[in-house]
């Protein structure tokens, strides 16, 4: 069959995005991380299976390259430089801690095993670095903010650059004849370098940002061409690649912040490039070779994996001691800082192709990587779990103030923008915000947009215009209905979103009440849709709502609680107003991990009733934990028994639809009651 296939790189192209496609879903129904897949694939595939693919293939080695440049962008570009900022001393003085101890032990360990120092040396740094593999647990458990965890996501800047730092020296010294004025030289030139990629991309892409605006598509491009830029920069100065693609995650990291441009290369990279490395990496492996390095080199492996958590682990304990935090910290900390993915596995295929390494120690390097993996997330789990959830102050993170000031000081009313396009919805909708803003004594303003056309005396306009005003005249008559006064608007716009933030913006408005549209289709993933784009560019809080039911009849919510933040006390004061529109009743469910302890779910309880107190609402309110591990099971089977389940999503777009998690698209799909979807604003 092999030998009907045509020698193109189209062939080893389709191969690789149907493994892609099937291979990790599979390993994480296993509870085994999807790359783990990827690298077997790589295996199977490769020499040591079937011989589909190979490492020597031109497409394939173009593939793992970017890859490889790709992963080392994204790790620079996910590092939190606020939380950085925050705690910055403390930082570098646990990334300091956990570099230098695995680099000794590493350096220790190779000597002993019969290595010159400059492979010794390297050995060290492989362990030195750290992937947060667990930052998605702790971000889900609500405790980001504890100092413990910024403190480590921290180091990880300290920690990732000394190592591909430690890995420019050594190839260096490698690759000729070592000397204290080359090694001078090399050491000027990288510093240059560094400065250059640091302030020289930031400087340029800020202006380059500023003259496109919205121009995202462009913005991506400039991105995709500063790391590649920055790659072959890092290589004129004779340092590997991925150097200078981690600087350059570092440089634009601040430029991109968390908008639509960095939704877009994360997913172009999560979903092709970087998969694309790790069944290049399988490919490298010979397993006869590998399982005769590990059964006659056991004694290594099982050296540099405890070496590394044993490092890793003393790390902690001396930050524990020194910054005196609890011993649940310090565990947090460590577990935390266990994984060995990204830069390590970067970099020791870097020291394997041009012989720093040998063929045993790559291979050792590979099991560490499957160990920490599963054992780094694991242990976050069980120890992060037993952090106290941070305190919120409640005071400042408020939906809406009861009252807003104009700039010449005169009280603002309250104000609901109500875009109408469908006259099915336009009554729910209109009695929604007109519920609200009586509430508030306010006023909202029916909002329609009409699609712009080249030549503005165009027939479909004028048609298009007529039949928009007769929905905006049936707003008002419905905004009569509730004495609420209302504000009709008509608008001709390119794009329907832009209008609506826009006006949005214009009038000051407090909240945008929309209908709710299907999200996950093909167009709506290639292109977008107006939830999408309204979600990431408006300045308030949007409510997308699917009601079944006159919203006068809601009177039992039901809302869904992972963690407190800023964001989420606006979803629960928009719940508690709602609920006092109807004279209704609010229950908070909050469903946490089976593991998680007694004292932290007193705490989040404490807090939320500190926070439906303070509101100031007489509202019926009940509290409900459960421990589960399928969150969207719970939820659907309480939905049962309420009118409306109001969820929650971050306020930011991805290439693929709305930033909902997974949990929340699976209750949406299977909710059989009125359910809104409350997006926050991000202050």
């Amino acid at each position: 069959m092999l030998q009907f296939l045509p020698d193109t790189p189209i062939v080893p192209f389709t191969i690789l995005l149907a493994v892609i496609l099937t291979v990790p879903p599979i390993f994480e129904r296993l509870r085994l991380p999807g790359l783990v897949g990827l690298l077997v694939a790589g295996v199977i595939l490769g020499p040591s299976g079937i011989q589909l693919l190979t490492s020597d293939d031109q497409a394939m080695k173009l593939f793992t390259e970017i890859g490889k440049i790709y992963l080392m962008f994204v790790a620079g570009l996910e590092i939190d430089l606020a939380e950085f900022r925050k705690t910055k001393e403390r930082s570098l003085g646990f990334g300091m801690a956990t570099f230098a101890l695995p680099l000794i032990g590493g350096l220790l360990l190779g000597k002993i095993f019969g290595f010159g120092w400059n492979s010794s040396v390297l050995i060290g740094s492989l362990l030195a670095s750290h992937t947060l593999l667990g930052f998605p647990i702790v971000n889900r458990l609500g405790v980001v903010s504890n100092e413990a965890v910024t403190v480590t996501i921290g180091a990880t800047i300290f920690t990732d650059i000394a190592a591909l730092l430690v890995l420019a020296i050594c190839v260096s010294i490698h690759a000729g004849e070592f000397s204290v004025a080359s090694l001078s030289v090399q050491l000027i030139a990288l510093g240059l370098y560094s400065v250059g990629v640091l302030f020289g991309l930031d400087s340029v892409g800020r202006q380059y940002f500023r003259r496109t605006g919205d121009q995202e598509s462009n913005q991506f491009l400039f991105i995709l061409l500063a790391v590649f830029l920055a790659s072959v920069g890092a290589e004129l100065i004779n340092v590997d690649k991925i150097i200078g693609a981690f600087l350059a995650g570092l440089a634009v990291n601040d430029l991109v912040g968390t908008g639509p441009v960095k939704e877009k290369i994360e997913f172009v990279g999560s979903t092709l490039f970087i998969p694309f490395f790790f069944v290049g990496m399988g490919l490298l492996l010979d397993i006869q070779a590998f399982i005769e390095s590990l059964t006659n080199n056991f004694a290594l492996t099982l050296g540099i994996v405890v070496a590394l958590v044993g490092s890793k682990f003393l790390a902690a304990a001396i930050a524990k001691i020194i910054y005196r935090y609890s011993w649940n910290q310090a565990f947090t900390m460590w577990s935390l800082s266990i994984p060995q993915v990204a830069a390590t596995l970067a970099a020791a295929l870097v020291g394997f192709n041009v012989g720093l390494i040998s063929e045993s120690v790559f291979n050792s390097i590979i099991v560490l990587m499957l160990v920490t993996s599963i054992l780094g997330p694991l242990m976050t789990t069980i120890f992060a779990s037993r952090l106290p959830l941070p305190q919120i102050d409640i005071k400042t993170d408020k939906i809406i103030s009861k009252q807003k000031y104009a700039e010449d000081g005169k009280v603002d009313p309250f104000t609901v923008l109500v875009p109408v396009n469908n006259r099915l919805t336009v009554i729910y909708l209109v009695e929604m915000a007109a519920l609200l803003a009586r509430h508030q004594s306010g006023f909202i303003i029916p909002l329609s947009i009409v699609q712009a056309h080249v030549h503005m005396d165009e027939i479909e306009l004028d048609s298009a215009m007529r039949m928009n005003r007769r929905l905006l005249n049936r707003a008002v008559e419905i905004s009569k209905e509730f004495q609420v006064e209302a504000q009709p608007d008509i608008r001709i716009d390119d794009d329907i979103a832009e209008g609506i933030s826009r006006t949005a913006k214009e009038k000051n408005a407090d909240l945008i009440v929309m209908g709710w549209s299907e999200i996950g289709g093909l167009r709506s993933r290639l292109f977008g849709n107006i939830i999408n784009n309204v979600f990431g560019s408006c300045h308030c809080p949007v409510a997308v709502m699917r009601l079944l039911d006159e919203p006068t009849n809601i009177r039992v919510i039901l809302v869904p609680l992972k963690h407190i933040t800023p964001q989420t006390l606006q979803e629960i004061t928009f719940s508690l107003m709602f609920a006092d529109t109807n004279q209704g009743e609010v229950t908070f469910l909050h469903v946490c991990d089976p593991r998680t302890a007694e004292q932290q779910m007193n705490d989040f309880e404490s807090q939320l009733s500190t926070i439906i107190y303070q509101s100031g609402f007489q509202v019926k309110t009940e509290i409900k934990t459960v421990r589960h591990d399928d969150a969207s099971r719970v939820i659907t089977q309480e939905s049962k028994y309420v009118d409306l389940v109001i969820l929650r999503s971050i306020r930011r777009r991805t290439a693929g639809g709305l930033a909902v998690s997974n949990i929340t698209m699976e209750v949406i799909q299977n909710l059989t009651c009125s359910m809104l979807l409350f997006g926050s604003t991000n202050s």
